[in-house]
């Protein structure tokens, strides 16, 4: 069987500091468009989008300090979320032409074991791009974060760092379709338009303490973490009694050789907030309720969900480091070959 191009995206090396382009590679490589013989737990996709996600930082460490799944390693692809096409399957359970989402490789065409293959895609009356954002990873990070730790009820007041993320866009709708008041914050005040009550900009504040209680006078109920240092510091000080602080990433300290102090721990016991950190993979098994809840708000355009989308592999790198200096607004995505 002929083989055909695969173009990949590589690390280069392992990542001290800000991620650069200069950290990655696009090579030309091949690939025969046939499964192993004798390979049944092999699937041969096509991928058609590619997540850009936070995450990704951590996994260019040298020592990786969690365990996602996976891991990165020099002169290997990229490995992440993604909307594949089966060209070939040596699993049952996937046959050619389904469309799935799930791990796989920055590259055109990849091998992957079938276990990496999260959930066929059966809706696809909406963008297949949502499967790497509002239908696919980040959307369940917000869904599970939000509605399993967050516990939210109607009225209570809700805090977002970065707002303007594809899990932060997500959560504040959430919590407005519940009945919360929500404030969002990000890095510029052109992304503070997501239908959140209020949002600043948190480059714009110097004393972020001060911020908070202007927008929560009385308070936070839920804060939705997503930056950890000194915003986590100025909210620990802000929040209510019997809060709760879902922890989904903190990613101002993600390039940085010594993470930053947090010195208001204590507010967790003298308001018994709760406080915890989480894996997406932990709320897998409640994807087809996720669907129920989500696609009927999505169809009757109760959701506004935002996408940055990039064409080609060659705008990978870019893309990545993009995510770290502020410059996206909404979900950063890589279109490889879009149906």
């Amino acid at each position: 069987m002929a083989q055909v191009r695969n173009k990949q995206v590589l690390l280069k090396n392992y990542v001290t500091g800000f991620p650069k382009e200069s950290d990655m590679e696009i090579v030309e490589g091949s690939i025969t468009l046939k499964v192993p013989e004798g390979s049944s737990d092999v699937v041969l996709l096509k991928n058609l989008y590619l997540s850009c996600d936070p995450y990704m930082r951590i996994l260019m460490y040298k020592d990786t300090p969690l365990s996602l799944g996976f891991q990165y390693s020099p002169g290997s692809p990229l490995t992440a979320f993604g909307v594949s096409k089966v060209v070939e399957s040596g699993d049952p359970k996937y046959k050619k032409d389904d469309l799935v989402w799930g791990v796989t490789k920055w590259e055109e065409y990849s091998l992957v074991p079938s276990a990496k293959i999260l959930f066929k895609i059966d809706h696809t009356d909406v963008p297949l791009s949502y499967y790497t954002g509002i239908l696919g990873m980040p959307g369940m990070t917000a869904y599970g974060g939000f509605f399993e730790l967050g516990c939210p009820k109607k009225g209570e007041k809700v805090f977002v760092s970065a707002a303007s993320g594809a899990v932060g866009q997500l959560v504040g709708q959430f919590a407005k379709l519940t009945g919360c008041y929500v404030v969002g914050s990000a890095g510029s005040q052109e992304k503070n338009k997501l239908g959140f009550d209020e949002a600043f900009n948190y480059k714009e504040e110097s004393n972020l303490d001060a911020a908070l209680k202007r927008y929560f006078p009385e308070g936070i109920d839920i804060y939705f973490e997503n930056v950890g240092g000194k915003t986590l510091d100025a909210v620990l000080l802000n929040m209510r009694s019997h809060g709760r602080i879902p922890v989904c990433g903190m990613i101002s300290q993600y390039n940085l050789s010594q993470p930053e102090g947090v010195t208001n721990l204590a507010n967790l016991i003298y308001k018994e907030i709760k406080m915890q950190g989480f894996i997406v993979s932990q709320f897998y098994p409640l994807y087809p309720k996720f669907l129920e809840f989500i696609l009927p708000h999505i169809r009757e355009g109760k959701i506004a969900y935002v996408e940055d989308i990039v064409e080609g592999l060659e705008g990978g790198p870019a893309a990545l480091v993009s995510l770290f200096s502020g410059q996206n607004l909404g979900k950063k995505i890589v279109a490889i070959a879009p149906e």
